[in-house]
């Protein structure tokens, strides 16, 4: 980040994956809402963007090009922000997202670190894209599987960014690659706390559950796991697939936002209000303990 003069900050973020669904133009809007949520997950505004492409030009029709591109133009204008420009390559896969600029306030500006034992810990969007990206890939998704998941990893998280300058809060980040666990991690080690989740309270997409039983599994939410066990206790009624559900990979996930317990309530419905998408409490943080998280 940059200081400007008047109190102001410059941050710049950059993001760019491989397709994660069939359609050139849904994907160009998630990966451009993706790219948008580390600025949004800092309560800032973004400014402007620059496309990364990344594109088998003589291998690929052109015009998949063309609705990727169109995708991401479409949610950035959604923002508010232009594309000023950008880069690209020819490579052997689809490639796409952004570079985004952004600006806030340095006394609003909001950091993974800083959440306090008592807050509470509030998740803006369901979990289980990376799951149900795997099934689409292996073609077992149903189309309003499809349909769902795609509007919700289109989804901006503004209003989830906007609101947090309404209330009291104290730390914030975006759930990613990492999935729920490795963010909340994060966090939880910034902040020199622990947190305590209840599994009845996560929101999972449509299918997420059945395709965790019958083994539709990335191999991202696997590794996520494996690293984080040596932090995290689980309750003896969280079983493997429930623990695999917690760690799953996202993409353009929800904000993970911690606030005092009496302004939870009302920040969730607000993001609930904004996007139709759950956003609810999922847990409290605790005095730093043996572990970092408990699930329960």
């Amino acid at each position: 980040m940059v200081r400007l003069d008047g109190g102001k900050l410059v941050v710049q973020t950059v993001d760019f994956f491989t397709p994660i669904v069939d359609d050139p133009y849904h994907f160009g809007q998630i990966a451009a809402a993706n790219s948008l949520s580390d600025i949004y997950a800092m309560g800032a505004s973004p400014r402007f963007a620059l496309n990364i492409v990344g594109f088998p030009i003589n291998d690929l029709p052109k015009s998949i090009l063309s609705e990727i591109l169109r995708g991401g133009a479409d949610k950035t204008k959604e923002a508010g922000i232009p594309i000023v420009g950008g880069h690209s390559i020819d490579d052997k896969e689809p490639k796409y997202g952004l570079v985004v600029t952004g600006e806030v306030e340095e006394e609003k500006l909001v950091k993974n670190i800083g959440a306090r034992p008592g807050d509470a810990l509030v998740l803006t969007k369901p979990l289980g894209t990376g799951i149900i990206s795997t099934a689409i890939k292996r073609g077992l998704a149903s189309d309003q599987i499809v349909q769902n998941t795609v509007k919700c990893m289109a989804t901006l998280n503004d209003s989830a960014s906007k609101q947090m300058h309404e209330f009291d809060v104290h730390a914030a980040t975006d759930v990613t690659g990492f999935g729920l666990l490795g963010h909340l991690l994060e966090m939880c080690k910034a902040s020199n706390v622990s947190a305590e989740v209840q599994f009845k309270e996560l929101s999972f997409l449509d299918g997420v559950m059945n395709f965790a039983n019958n083994n539709v599994i990335p191999s991202g939410t696997q590794r996520n796991l494996e690293y984080a066990l040596k932090f995290i206790s689980f309750s003896d009624h969280i079983n493997k697939v429930q623990k695999l559900m917690t760690a799953d990979a996202q993409t353009s996930g929800g904000l993970l936002v911690a606030l005092p317990q009496s302004q939870a309530e009302e920040y969730a419905r607000r993001c609930y209000e904004s996007t139709g998408l759950p956003a609810k409490q999922i847990g409290v943080f605790s005095q730093k303990s043996k572990y970092n998280i408990f699930i329960q």
